[in-house]
C-alpha cells in the first residue's frame, strides 16, 4: 500500500465481521394500524417508501416519526412498537415473525392512508464485539430529506423500494447488496455525528488514534507496542496510551490482541493455511501461544472452530418463496 494511503478501518471491520441479511419484507399499513416488535438476537433496519410511522423503541423516553425517504436501524434489536402515529392507532398486537417471510407484499391494519414499509435484519459472522459495533446508538436514523442525506442513500431507498416492490430472478442477492448499501450510510453517519460523544467513533476522526487504527488493521500481525504506536503516529507514549483508552474505550494492545483473533477466525474458515501461518499472521511465535490465545477468546481451538459447520455462506438474503 503507497505510504500516503491508510487502511479504511470500517471497511475492514465490515469486511472482517461479514454481516448478512436474513430476512426481507414489504409492508402496506393501512390506518388505524399499530404492532408490537419483540426483543431480538439481530439488528433491525426499516425503510419507509410512503408515508409516515411512530417508532416507539423500549427503554428510550420519546417516539422517533418517520416519513417517506426514511431509514432507521435498530442496531440492538430492542422490543419497539411502530403505529401511524394518530390518536387512533389501536393497541399494538403483536407481530408474527412468519409474515415477513412472505413477498412481495404483506397487507395489516385498517382501510386509511397507506405506510409502505421495508424491513429486514443484519447478523454478523463474528460476535459484534468491535468498539465501533459496540458504540452504536440504540437508534440510527437516517433521512434522504435532511442534511445527512446524500444522493446516494436517496438512489438506495429509491432501489430497494423497487425491488421489494416487484421482485424477480436475483432479487435476494440485489437487496442483500442495498442492505449492505444502508448499513454503510449508517456507519459514514455515526463517524460524521460522533464529535465529543461516543467512544469508538470519534477515535476514527482524530489524527493520530485513527491512523494507529489504520496501522493495526493493516498490518495486524506486526509486533505492536504502545511505545512503538506512538512512534509511528507522532505522539508520546503516555499521551497516546491515555488518548486512545479515551476515546476507543480500550488499552491498545486489549483492542489489538481482539481484532486479531476476529481476523484469525475469518482465516480458519476461509482459508486453507496451516495454523503456523494463521498465527504468525496473527502475531504470535508460535501456533501452540496462538491456540492457547485463540480458545481462551473463543472457547474452543482453532481445530474445533475451522471444522465446526456454518449456517451458510454470509452476504445472502433469505426470502421463503
Amino acid at each position: 500500500m503507497p505510504p500516503d494511503e491508510k487502511t479504511d478501518v470500517v471497511s475492514d471491520v465490515l469486511e472482517t465481521l461479514r454481516f448478512k441479511t436474513l430476512l426481507f419484507g414489504r409492508f402496506e399499513l393501512g390506518a388505524p394500524w399499530a404492532v408490537r416488535m419483540p426483543r431480538k438476537a439481530n439488528a433491525s433496519f426499516y425503510v419507509v417508501a410512503r408515508g409516515s410511522l411512530r417508532l416507539q423503541v423500549e427503554g428510550t423516553a420519546k417516539p422517533v416519526f418517520l416519513s417517506a425517504g426514511d431509514v432507521v436501524l435498530l442496531p440492538r434489536a430492542p422490543a419497539h412498537v411502530l403505529d401511524d402515529g394518530s390518536r387512533r392507532a389501536p393497541a399494538a398486537s403483536d407481530f408474527v415473525p412468519s409474515q415477513l417471510l412472505r413477498p412481495p407484499t404483506t397487507r395489516l391494519g385498517g382501510t386509511g392512508p397507506l405506510t409502505t414499509l421495508v424491513t429486514g435484519c443484519f447478523q454478523f459472522g463474528v460476535d459484534p464485539v468491535h468498539p465501533l459495533l459496540r458504540a452504536f446508538p440504540s437508534i440510527i436514523r437516517l433521512s434522504t430529506q435532511e442534511g445527512q442525506g446524500t444522493p446516494s442513500l436517496a438512489a438506495t431507498v429509491q432501489l430497494i423500494t423497487a425491488e421489494t416492490a416487484t421482485p424477480g430472478p436475483g432479487s435476494a442477492l440485489v437487496l442483500g447488496r442495498l442492505a449492505d448499501v444502508l448499513l454503510v450510510h449508517a456507519l459514514r453517519a455515526q463517524t460524521a455525528l460522533a464529535g465529543a460523544r461516543q467512544a469508538g467513533w470519534k477515535a476514527l476522526a482524530d489524527p493520530a488514534i485513527g491512523n494507529a487504527l489504520s496501522l493495526m488493521h493493516e498490518q495486524p500481525g506486526t509486533p505492536w507496542t504502545v511505545e512503538r504506536l506512538a512512534q509511528a503516529v507522532g505522539v508520546s507514549r503516555s499521551g497516546f496510551a491515555a488518548r486512545f483508552h479515551a476515546l476507543v474505550g480500550e488499552t491498545p494492545l486489549h483492542y489489538l490482541a481482539n481484532w486479531r483473533m476476529i481476523r484469525a477466525a475469518r482465516w480458519l474458515r476461509e482459508s486453507t493455511d496451516s495454523l503456523d501461518t494463521i498465527a504468525e499472521r496473527a502475531g504470535y511465535e508460535s501456533a501452540p501461544a496462538f491456540s492457547k490465545a485463540f480458545k481462551r477468546r473463543w472457547g474452543v481451538g482453532p481445530g474445533a472452530y475451522r471444522r465446526a459447520p456454518t449456517d451458510g455462506e454470509p452476504g445472502g438474503v433469505y426470502i421463503d418463496t
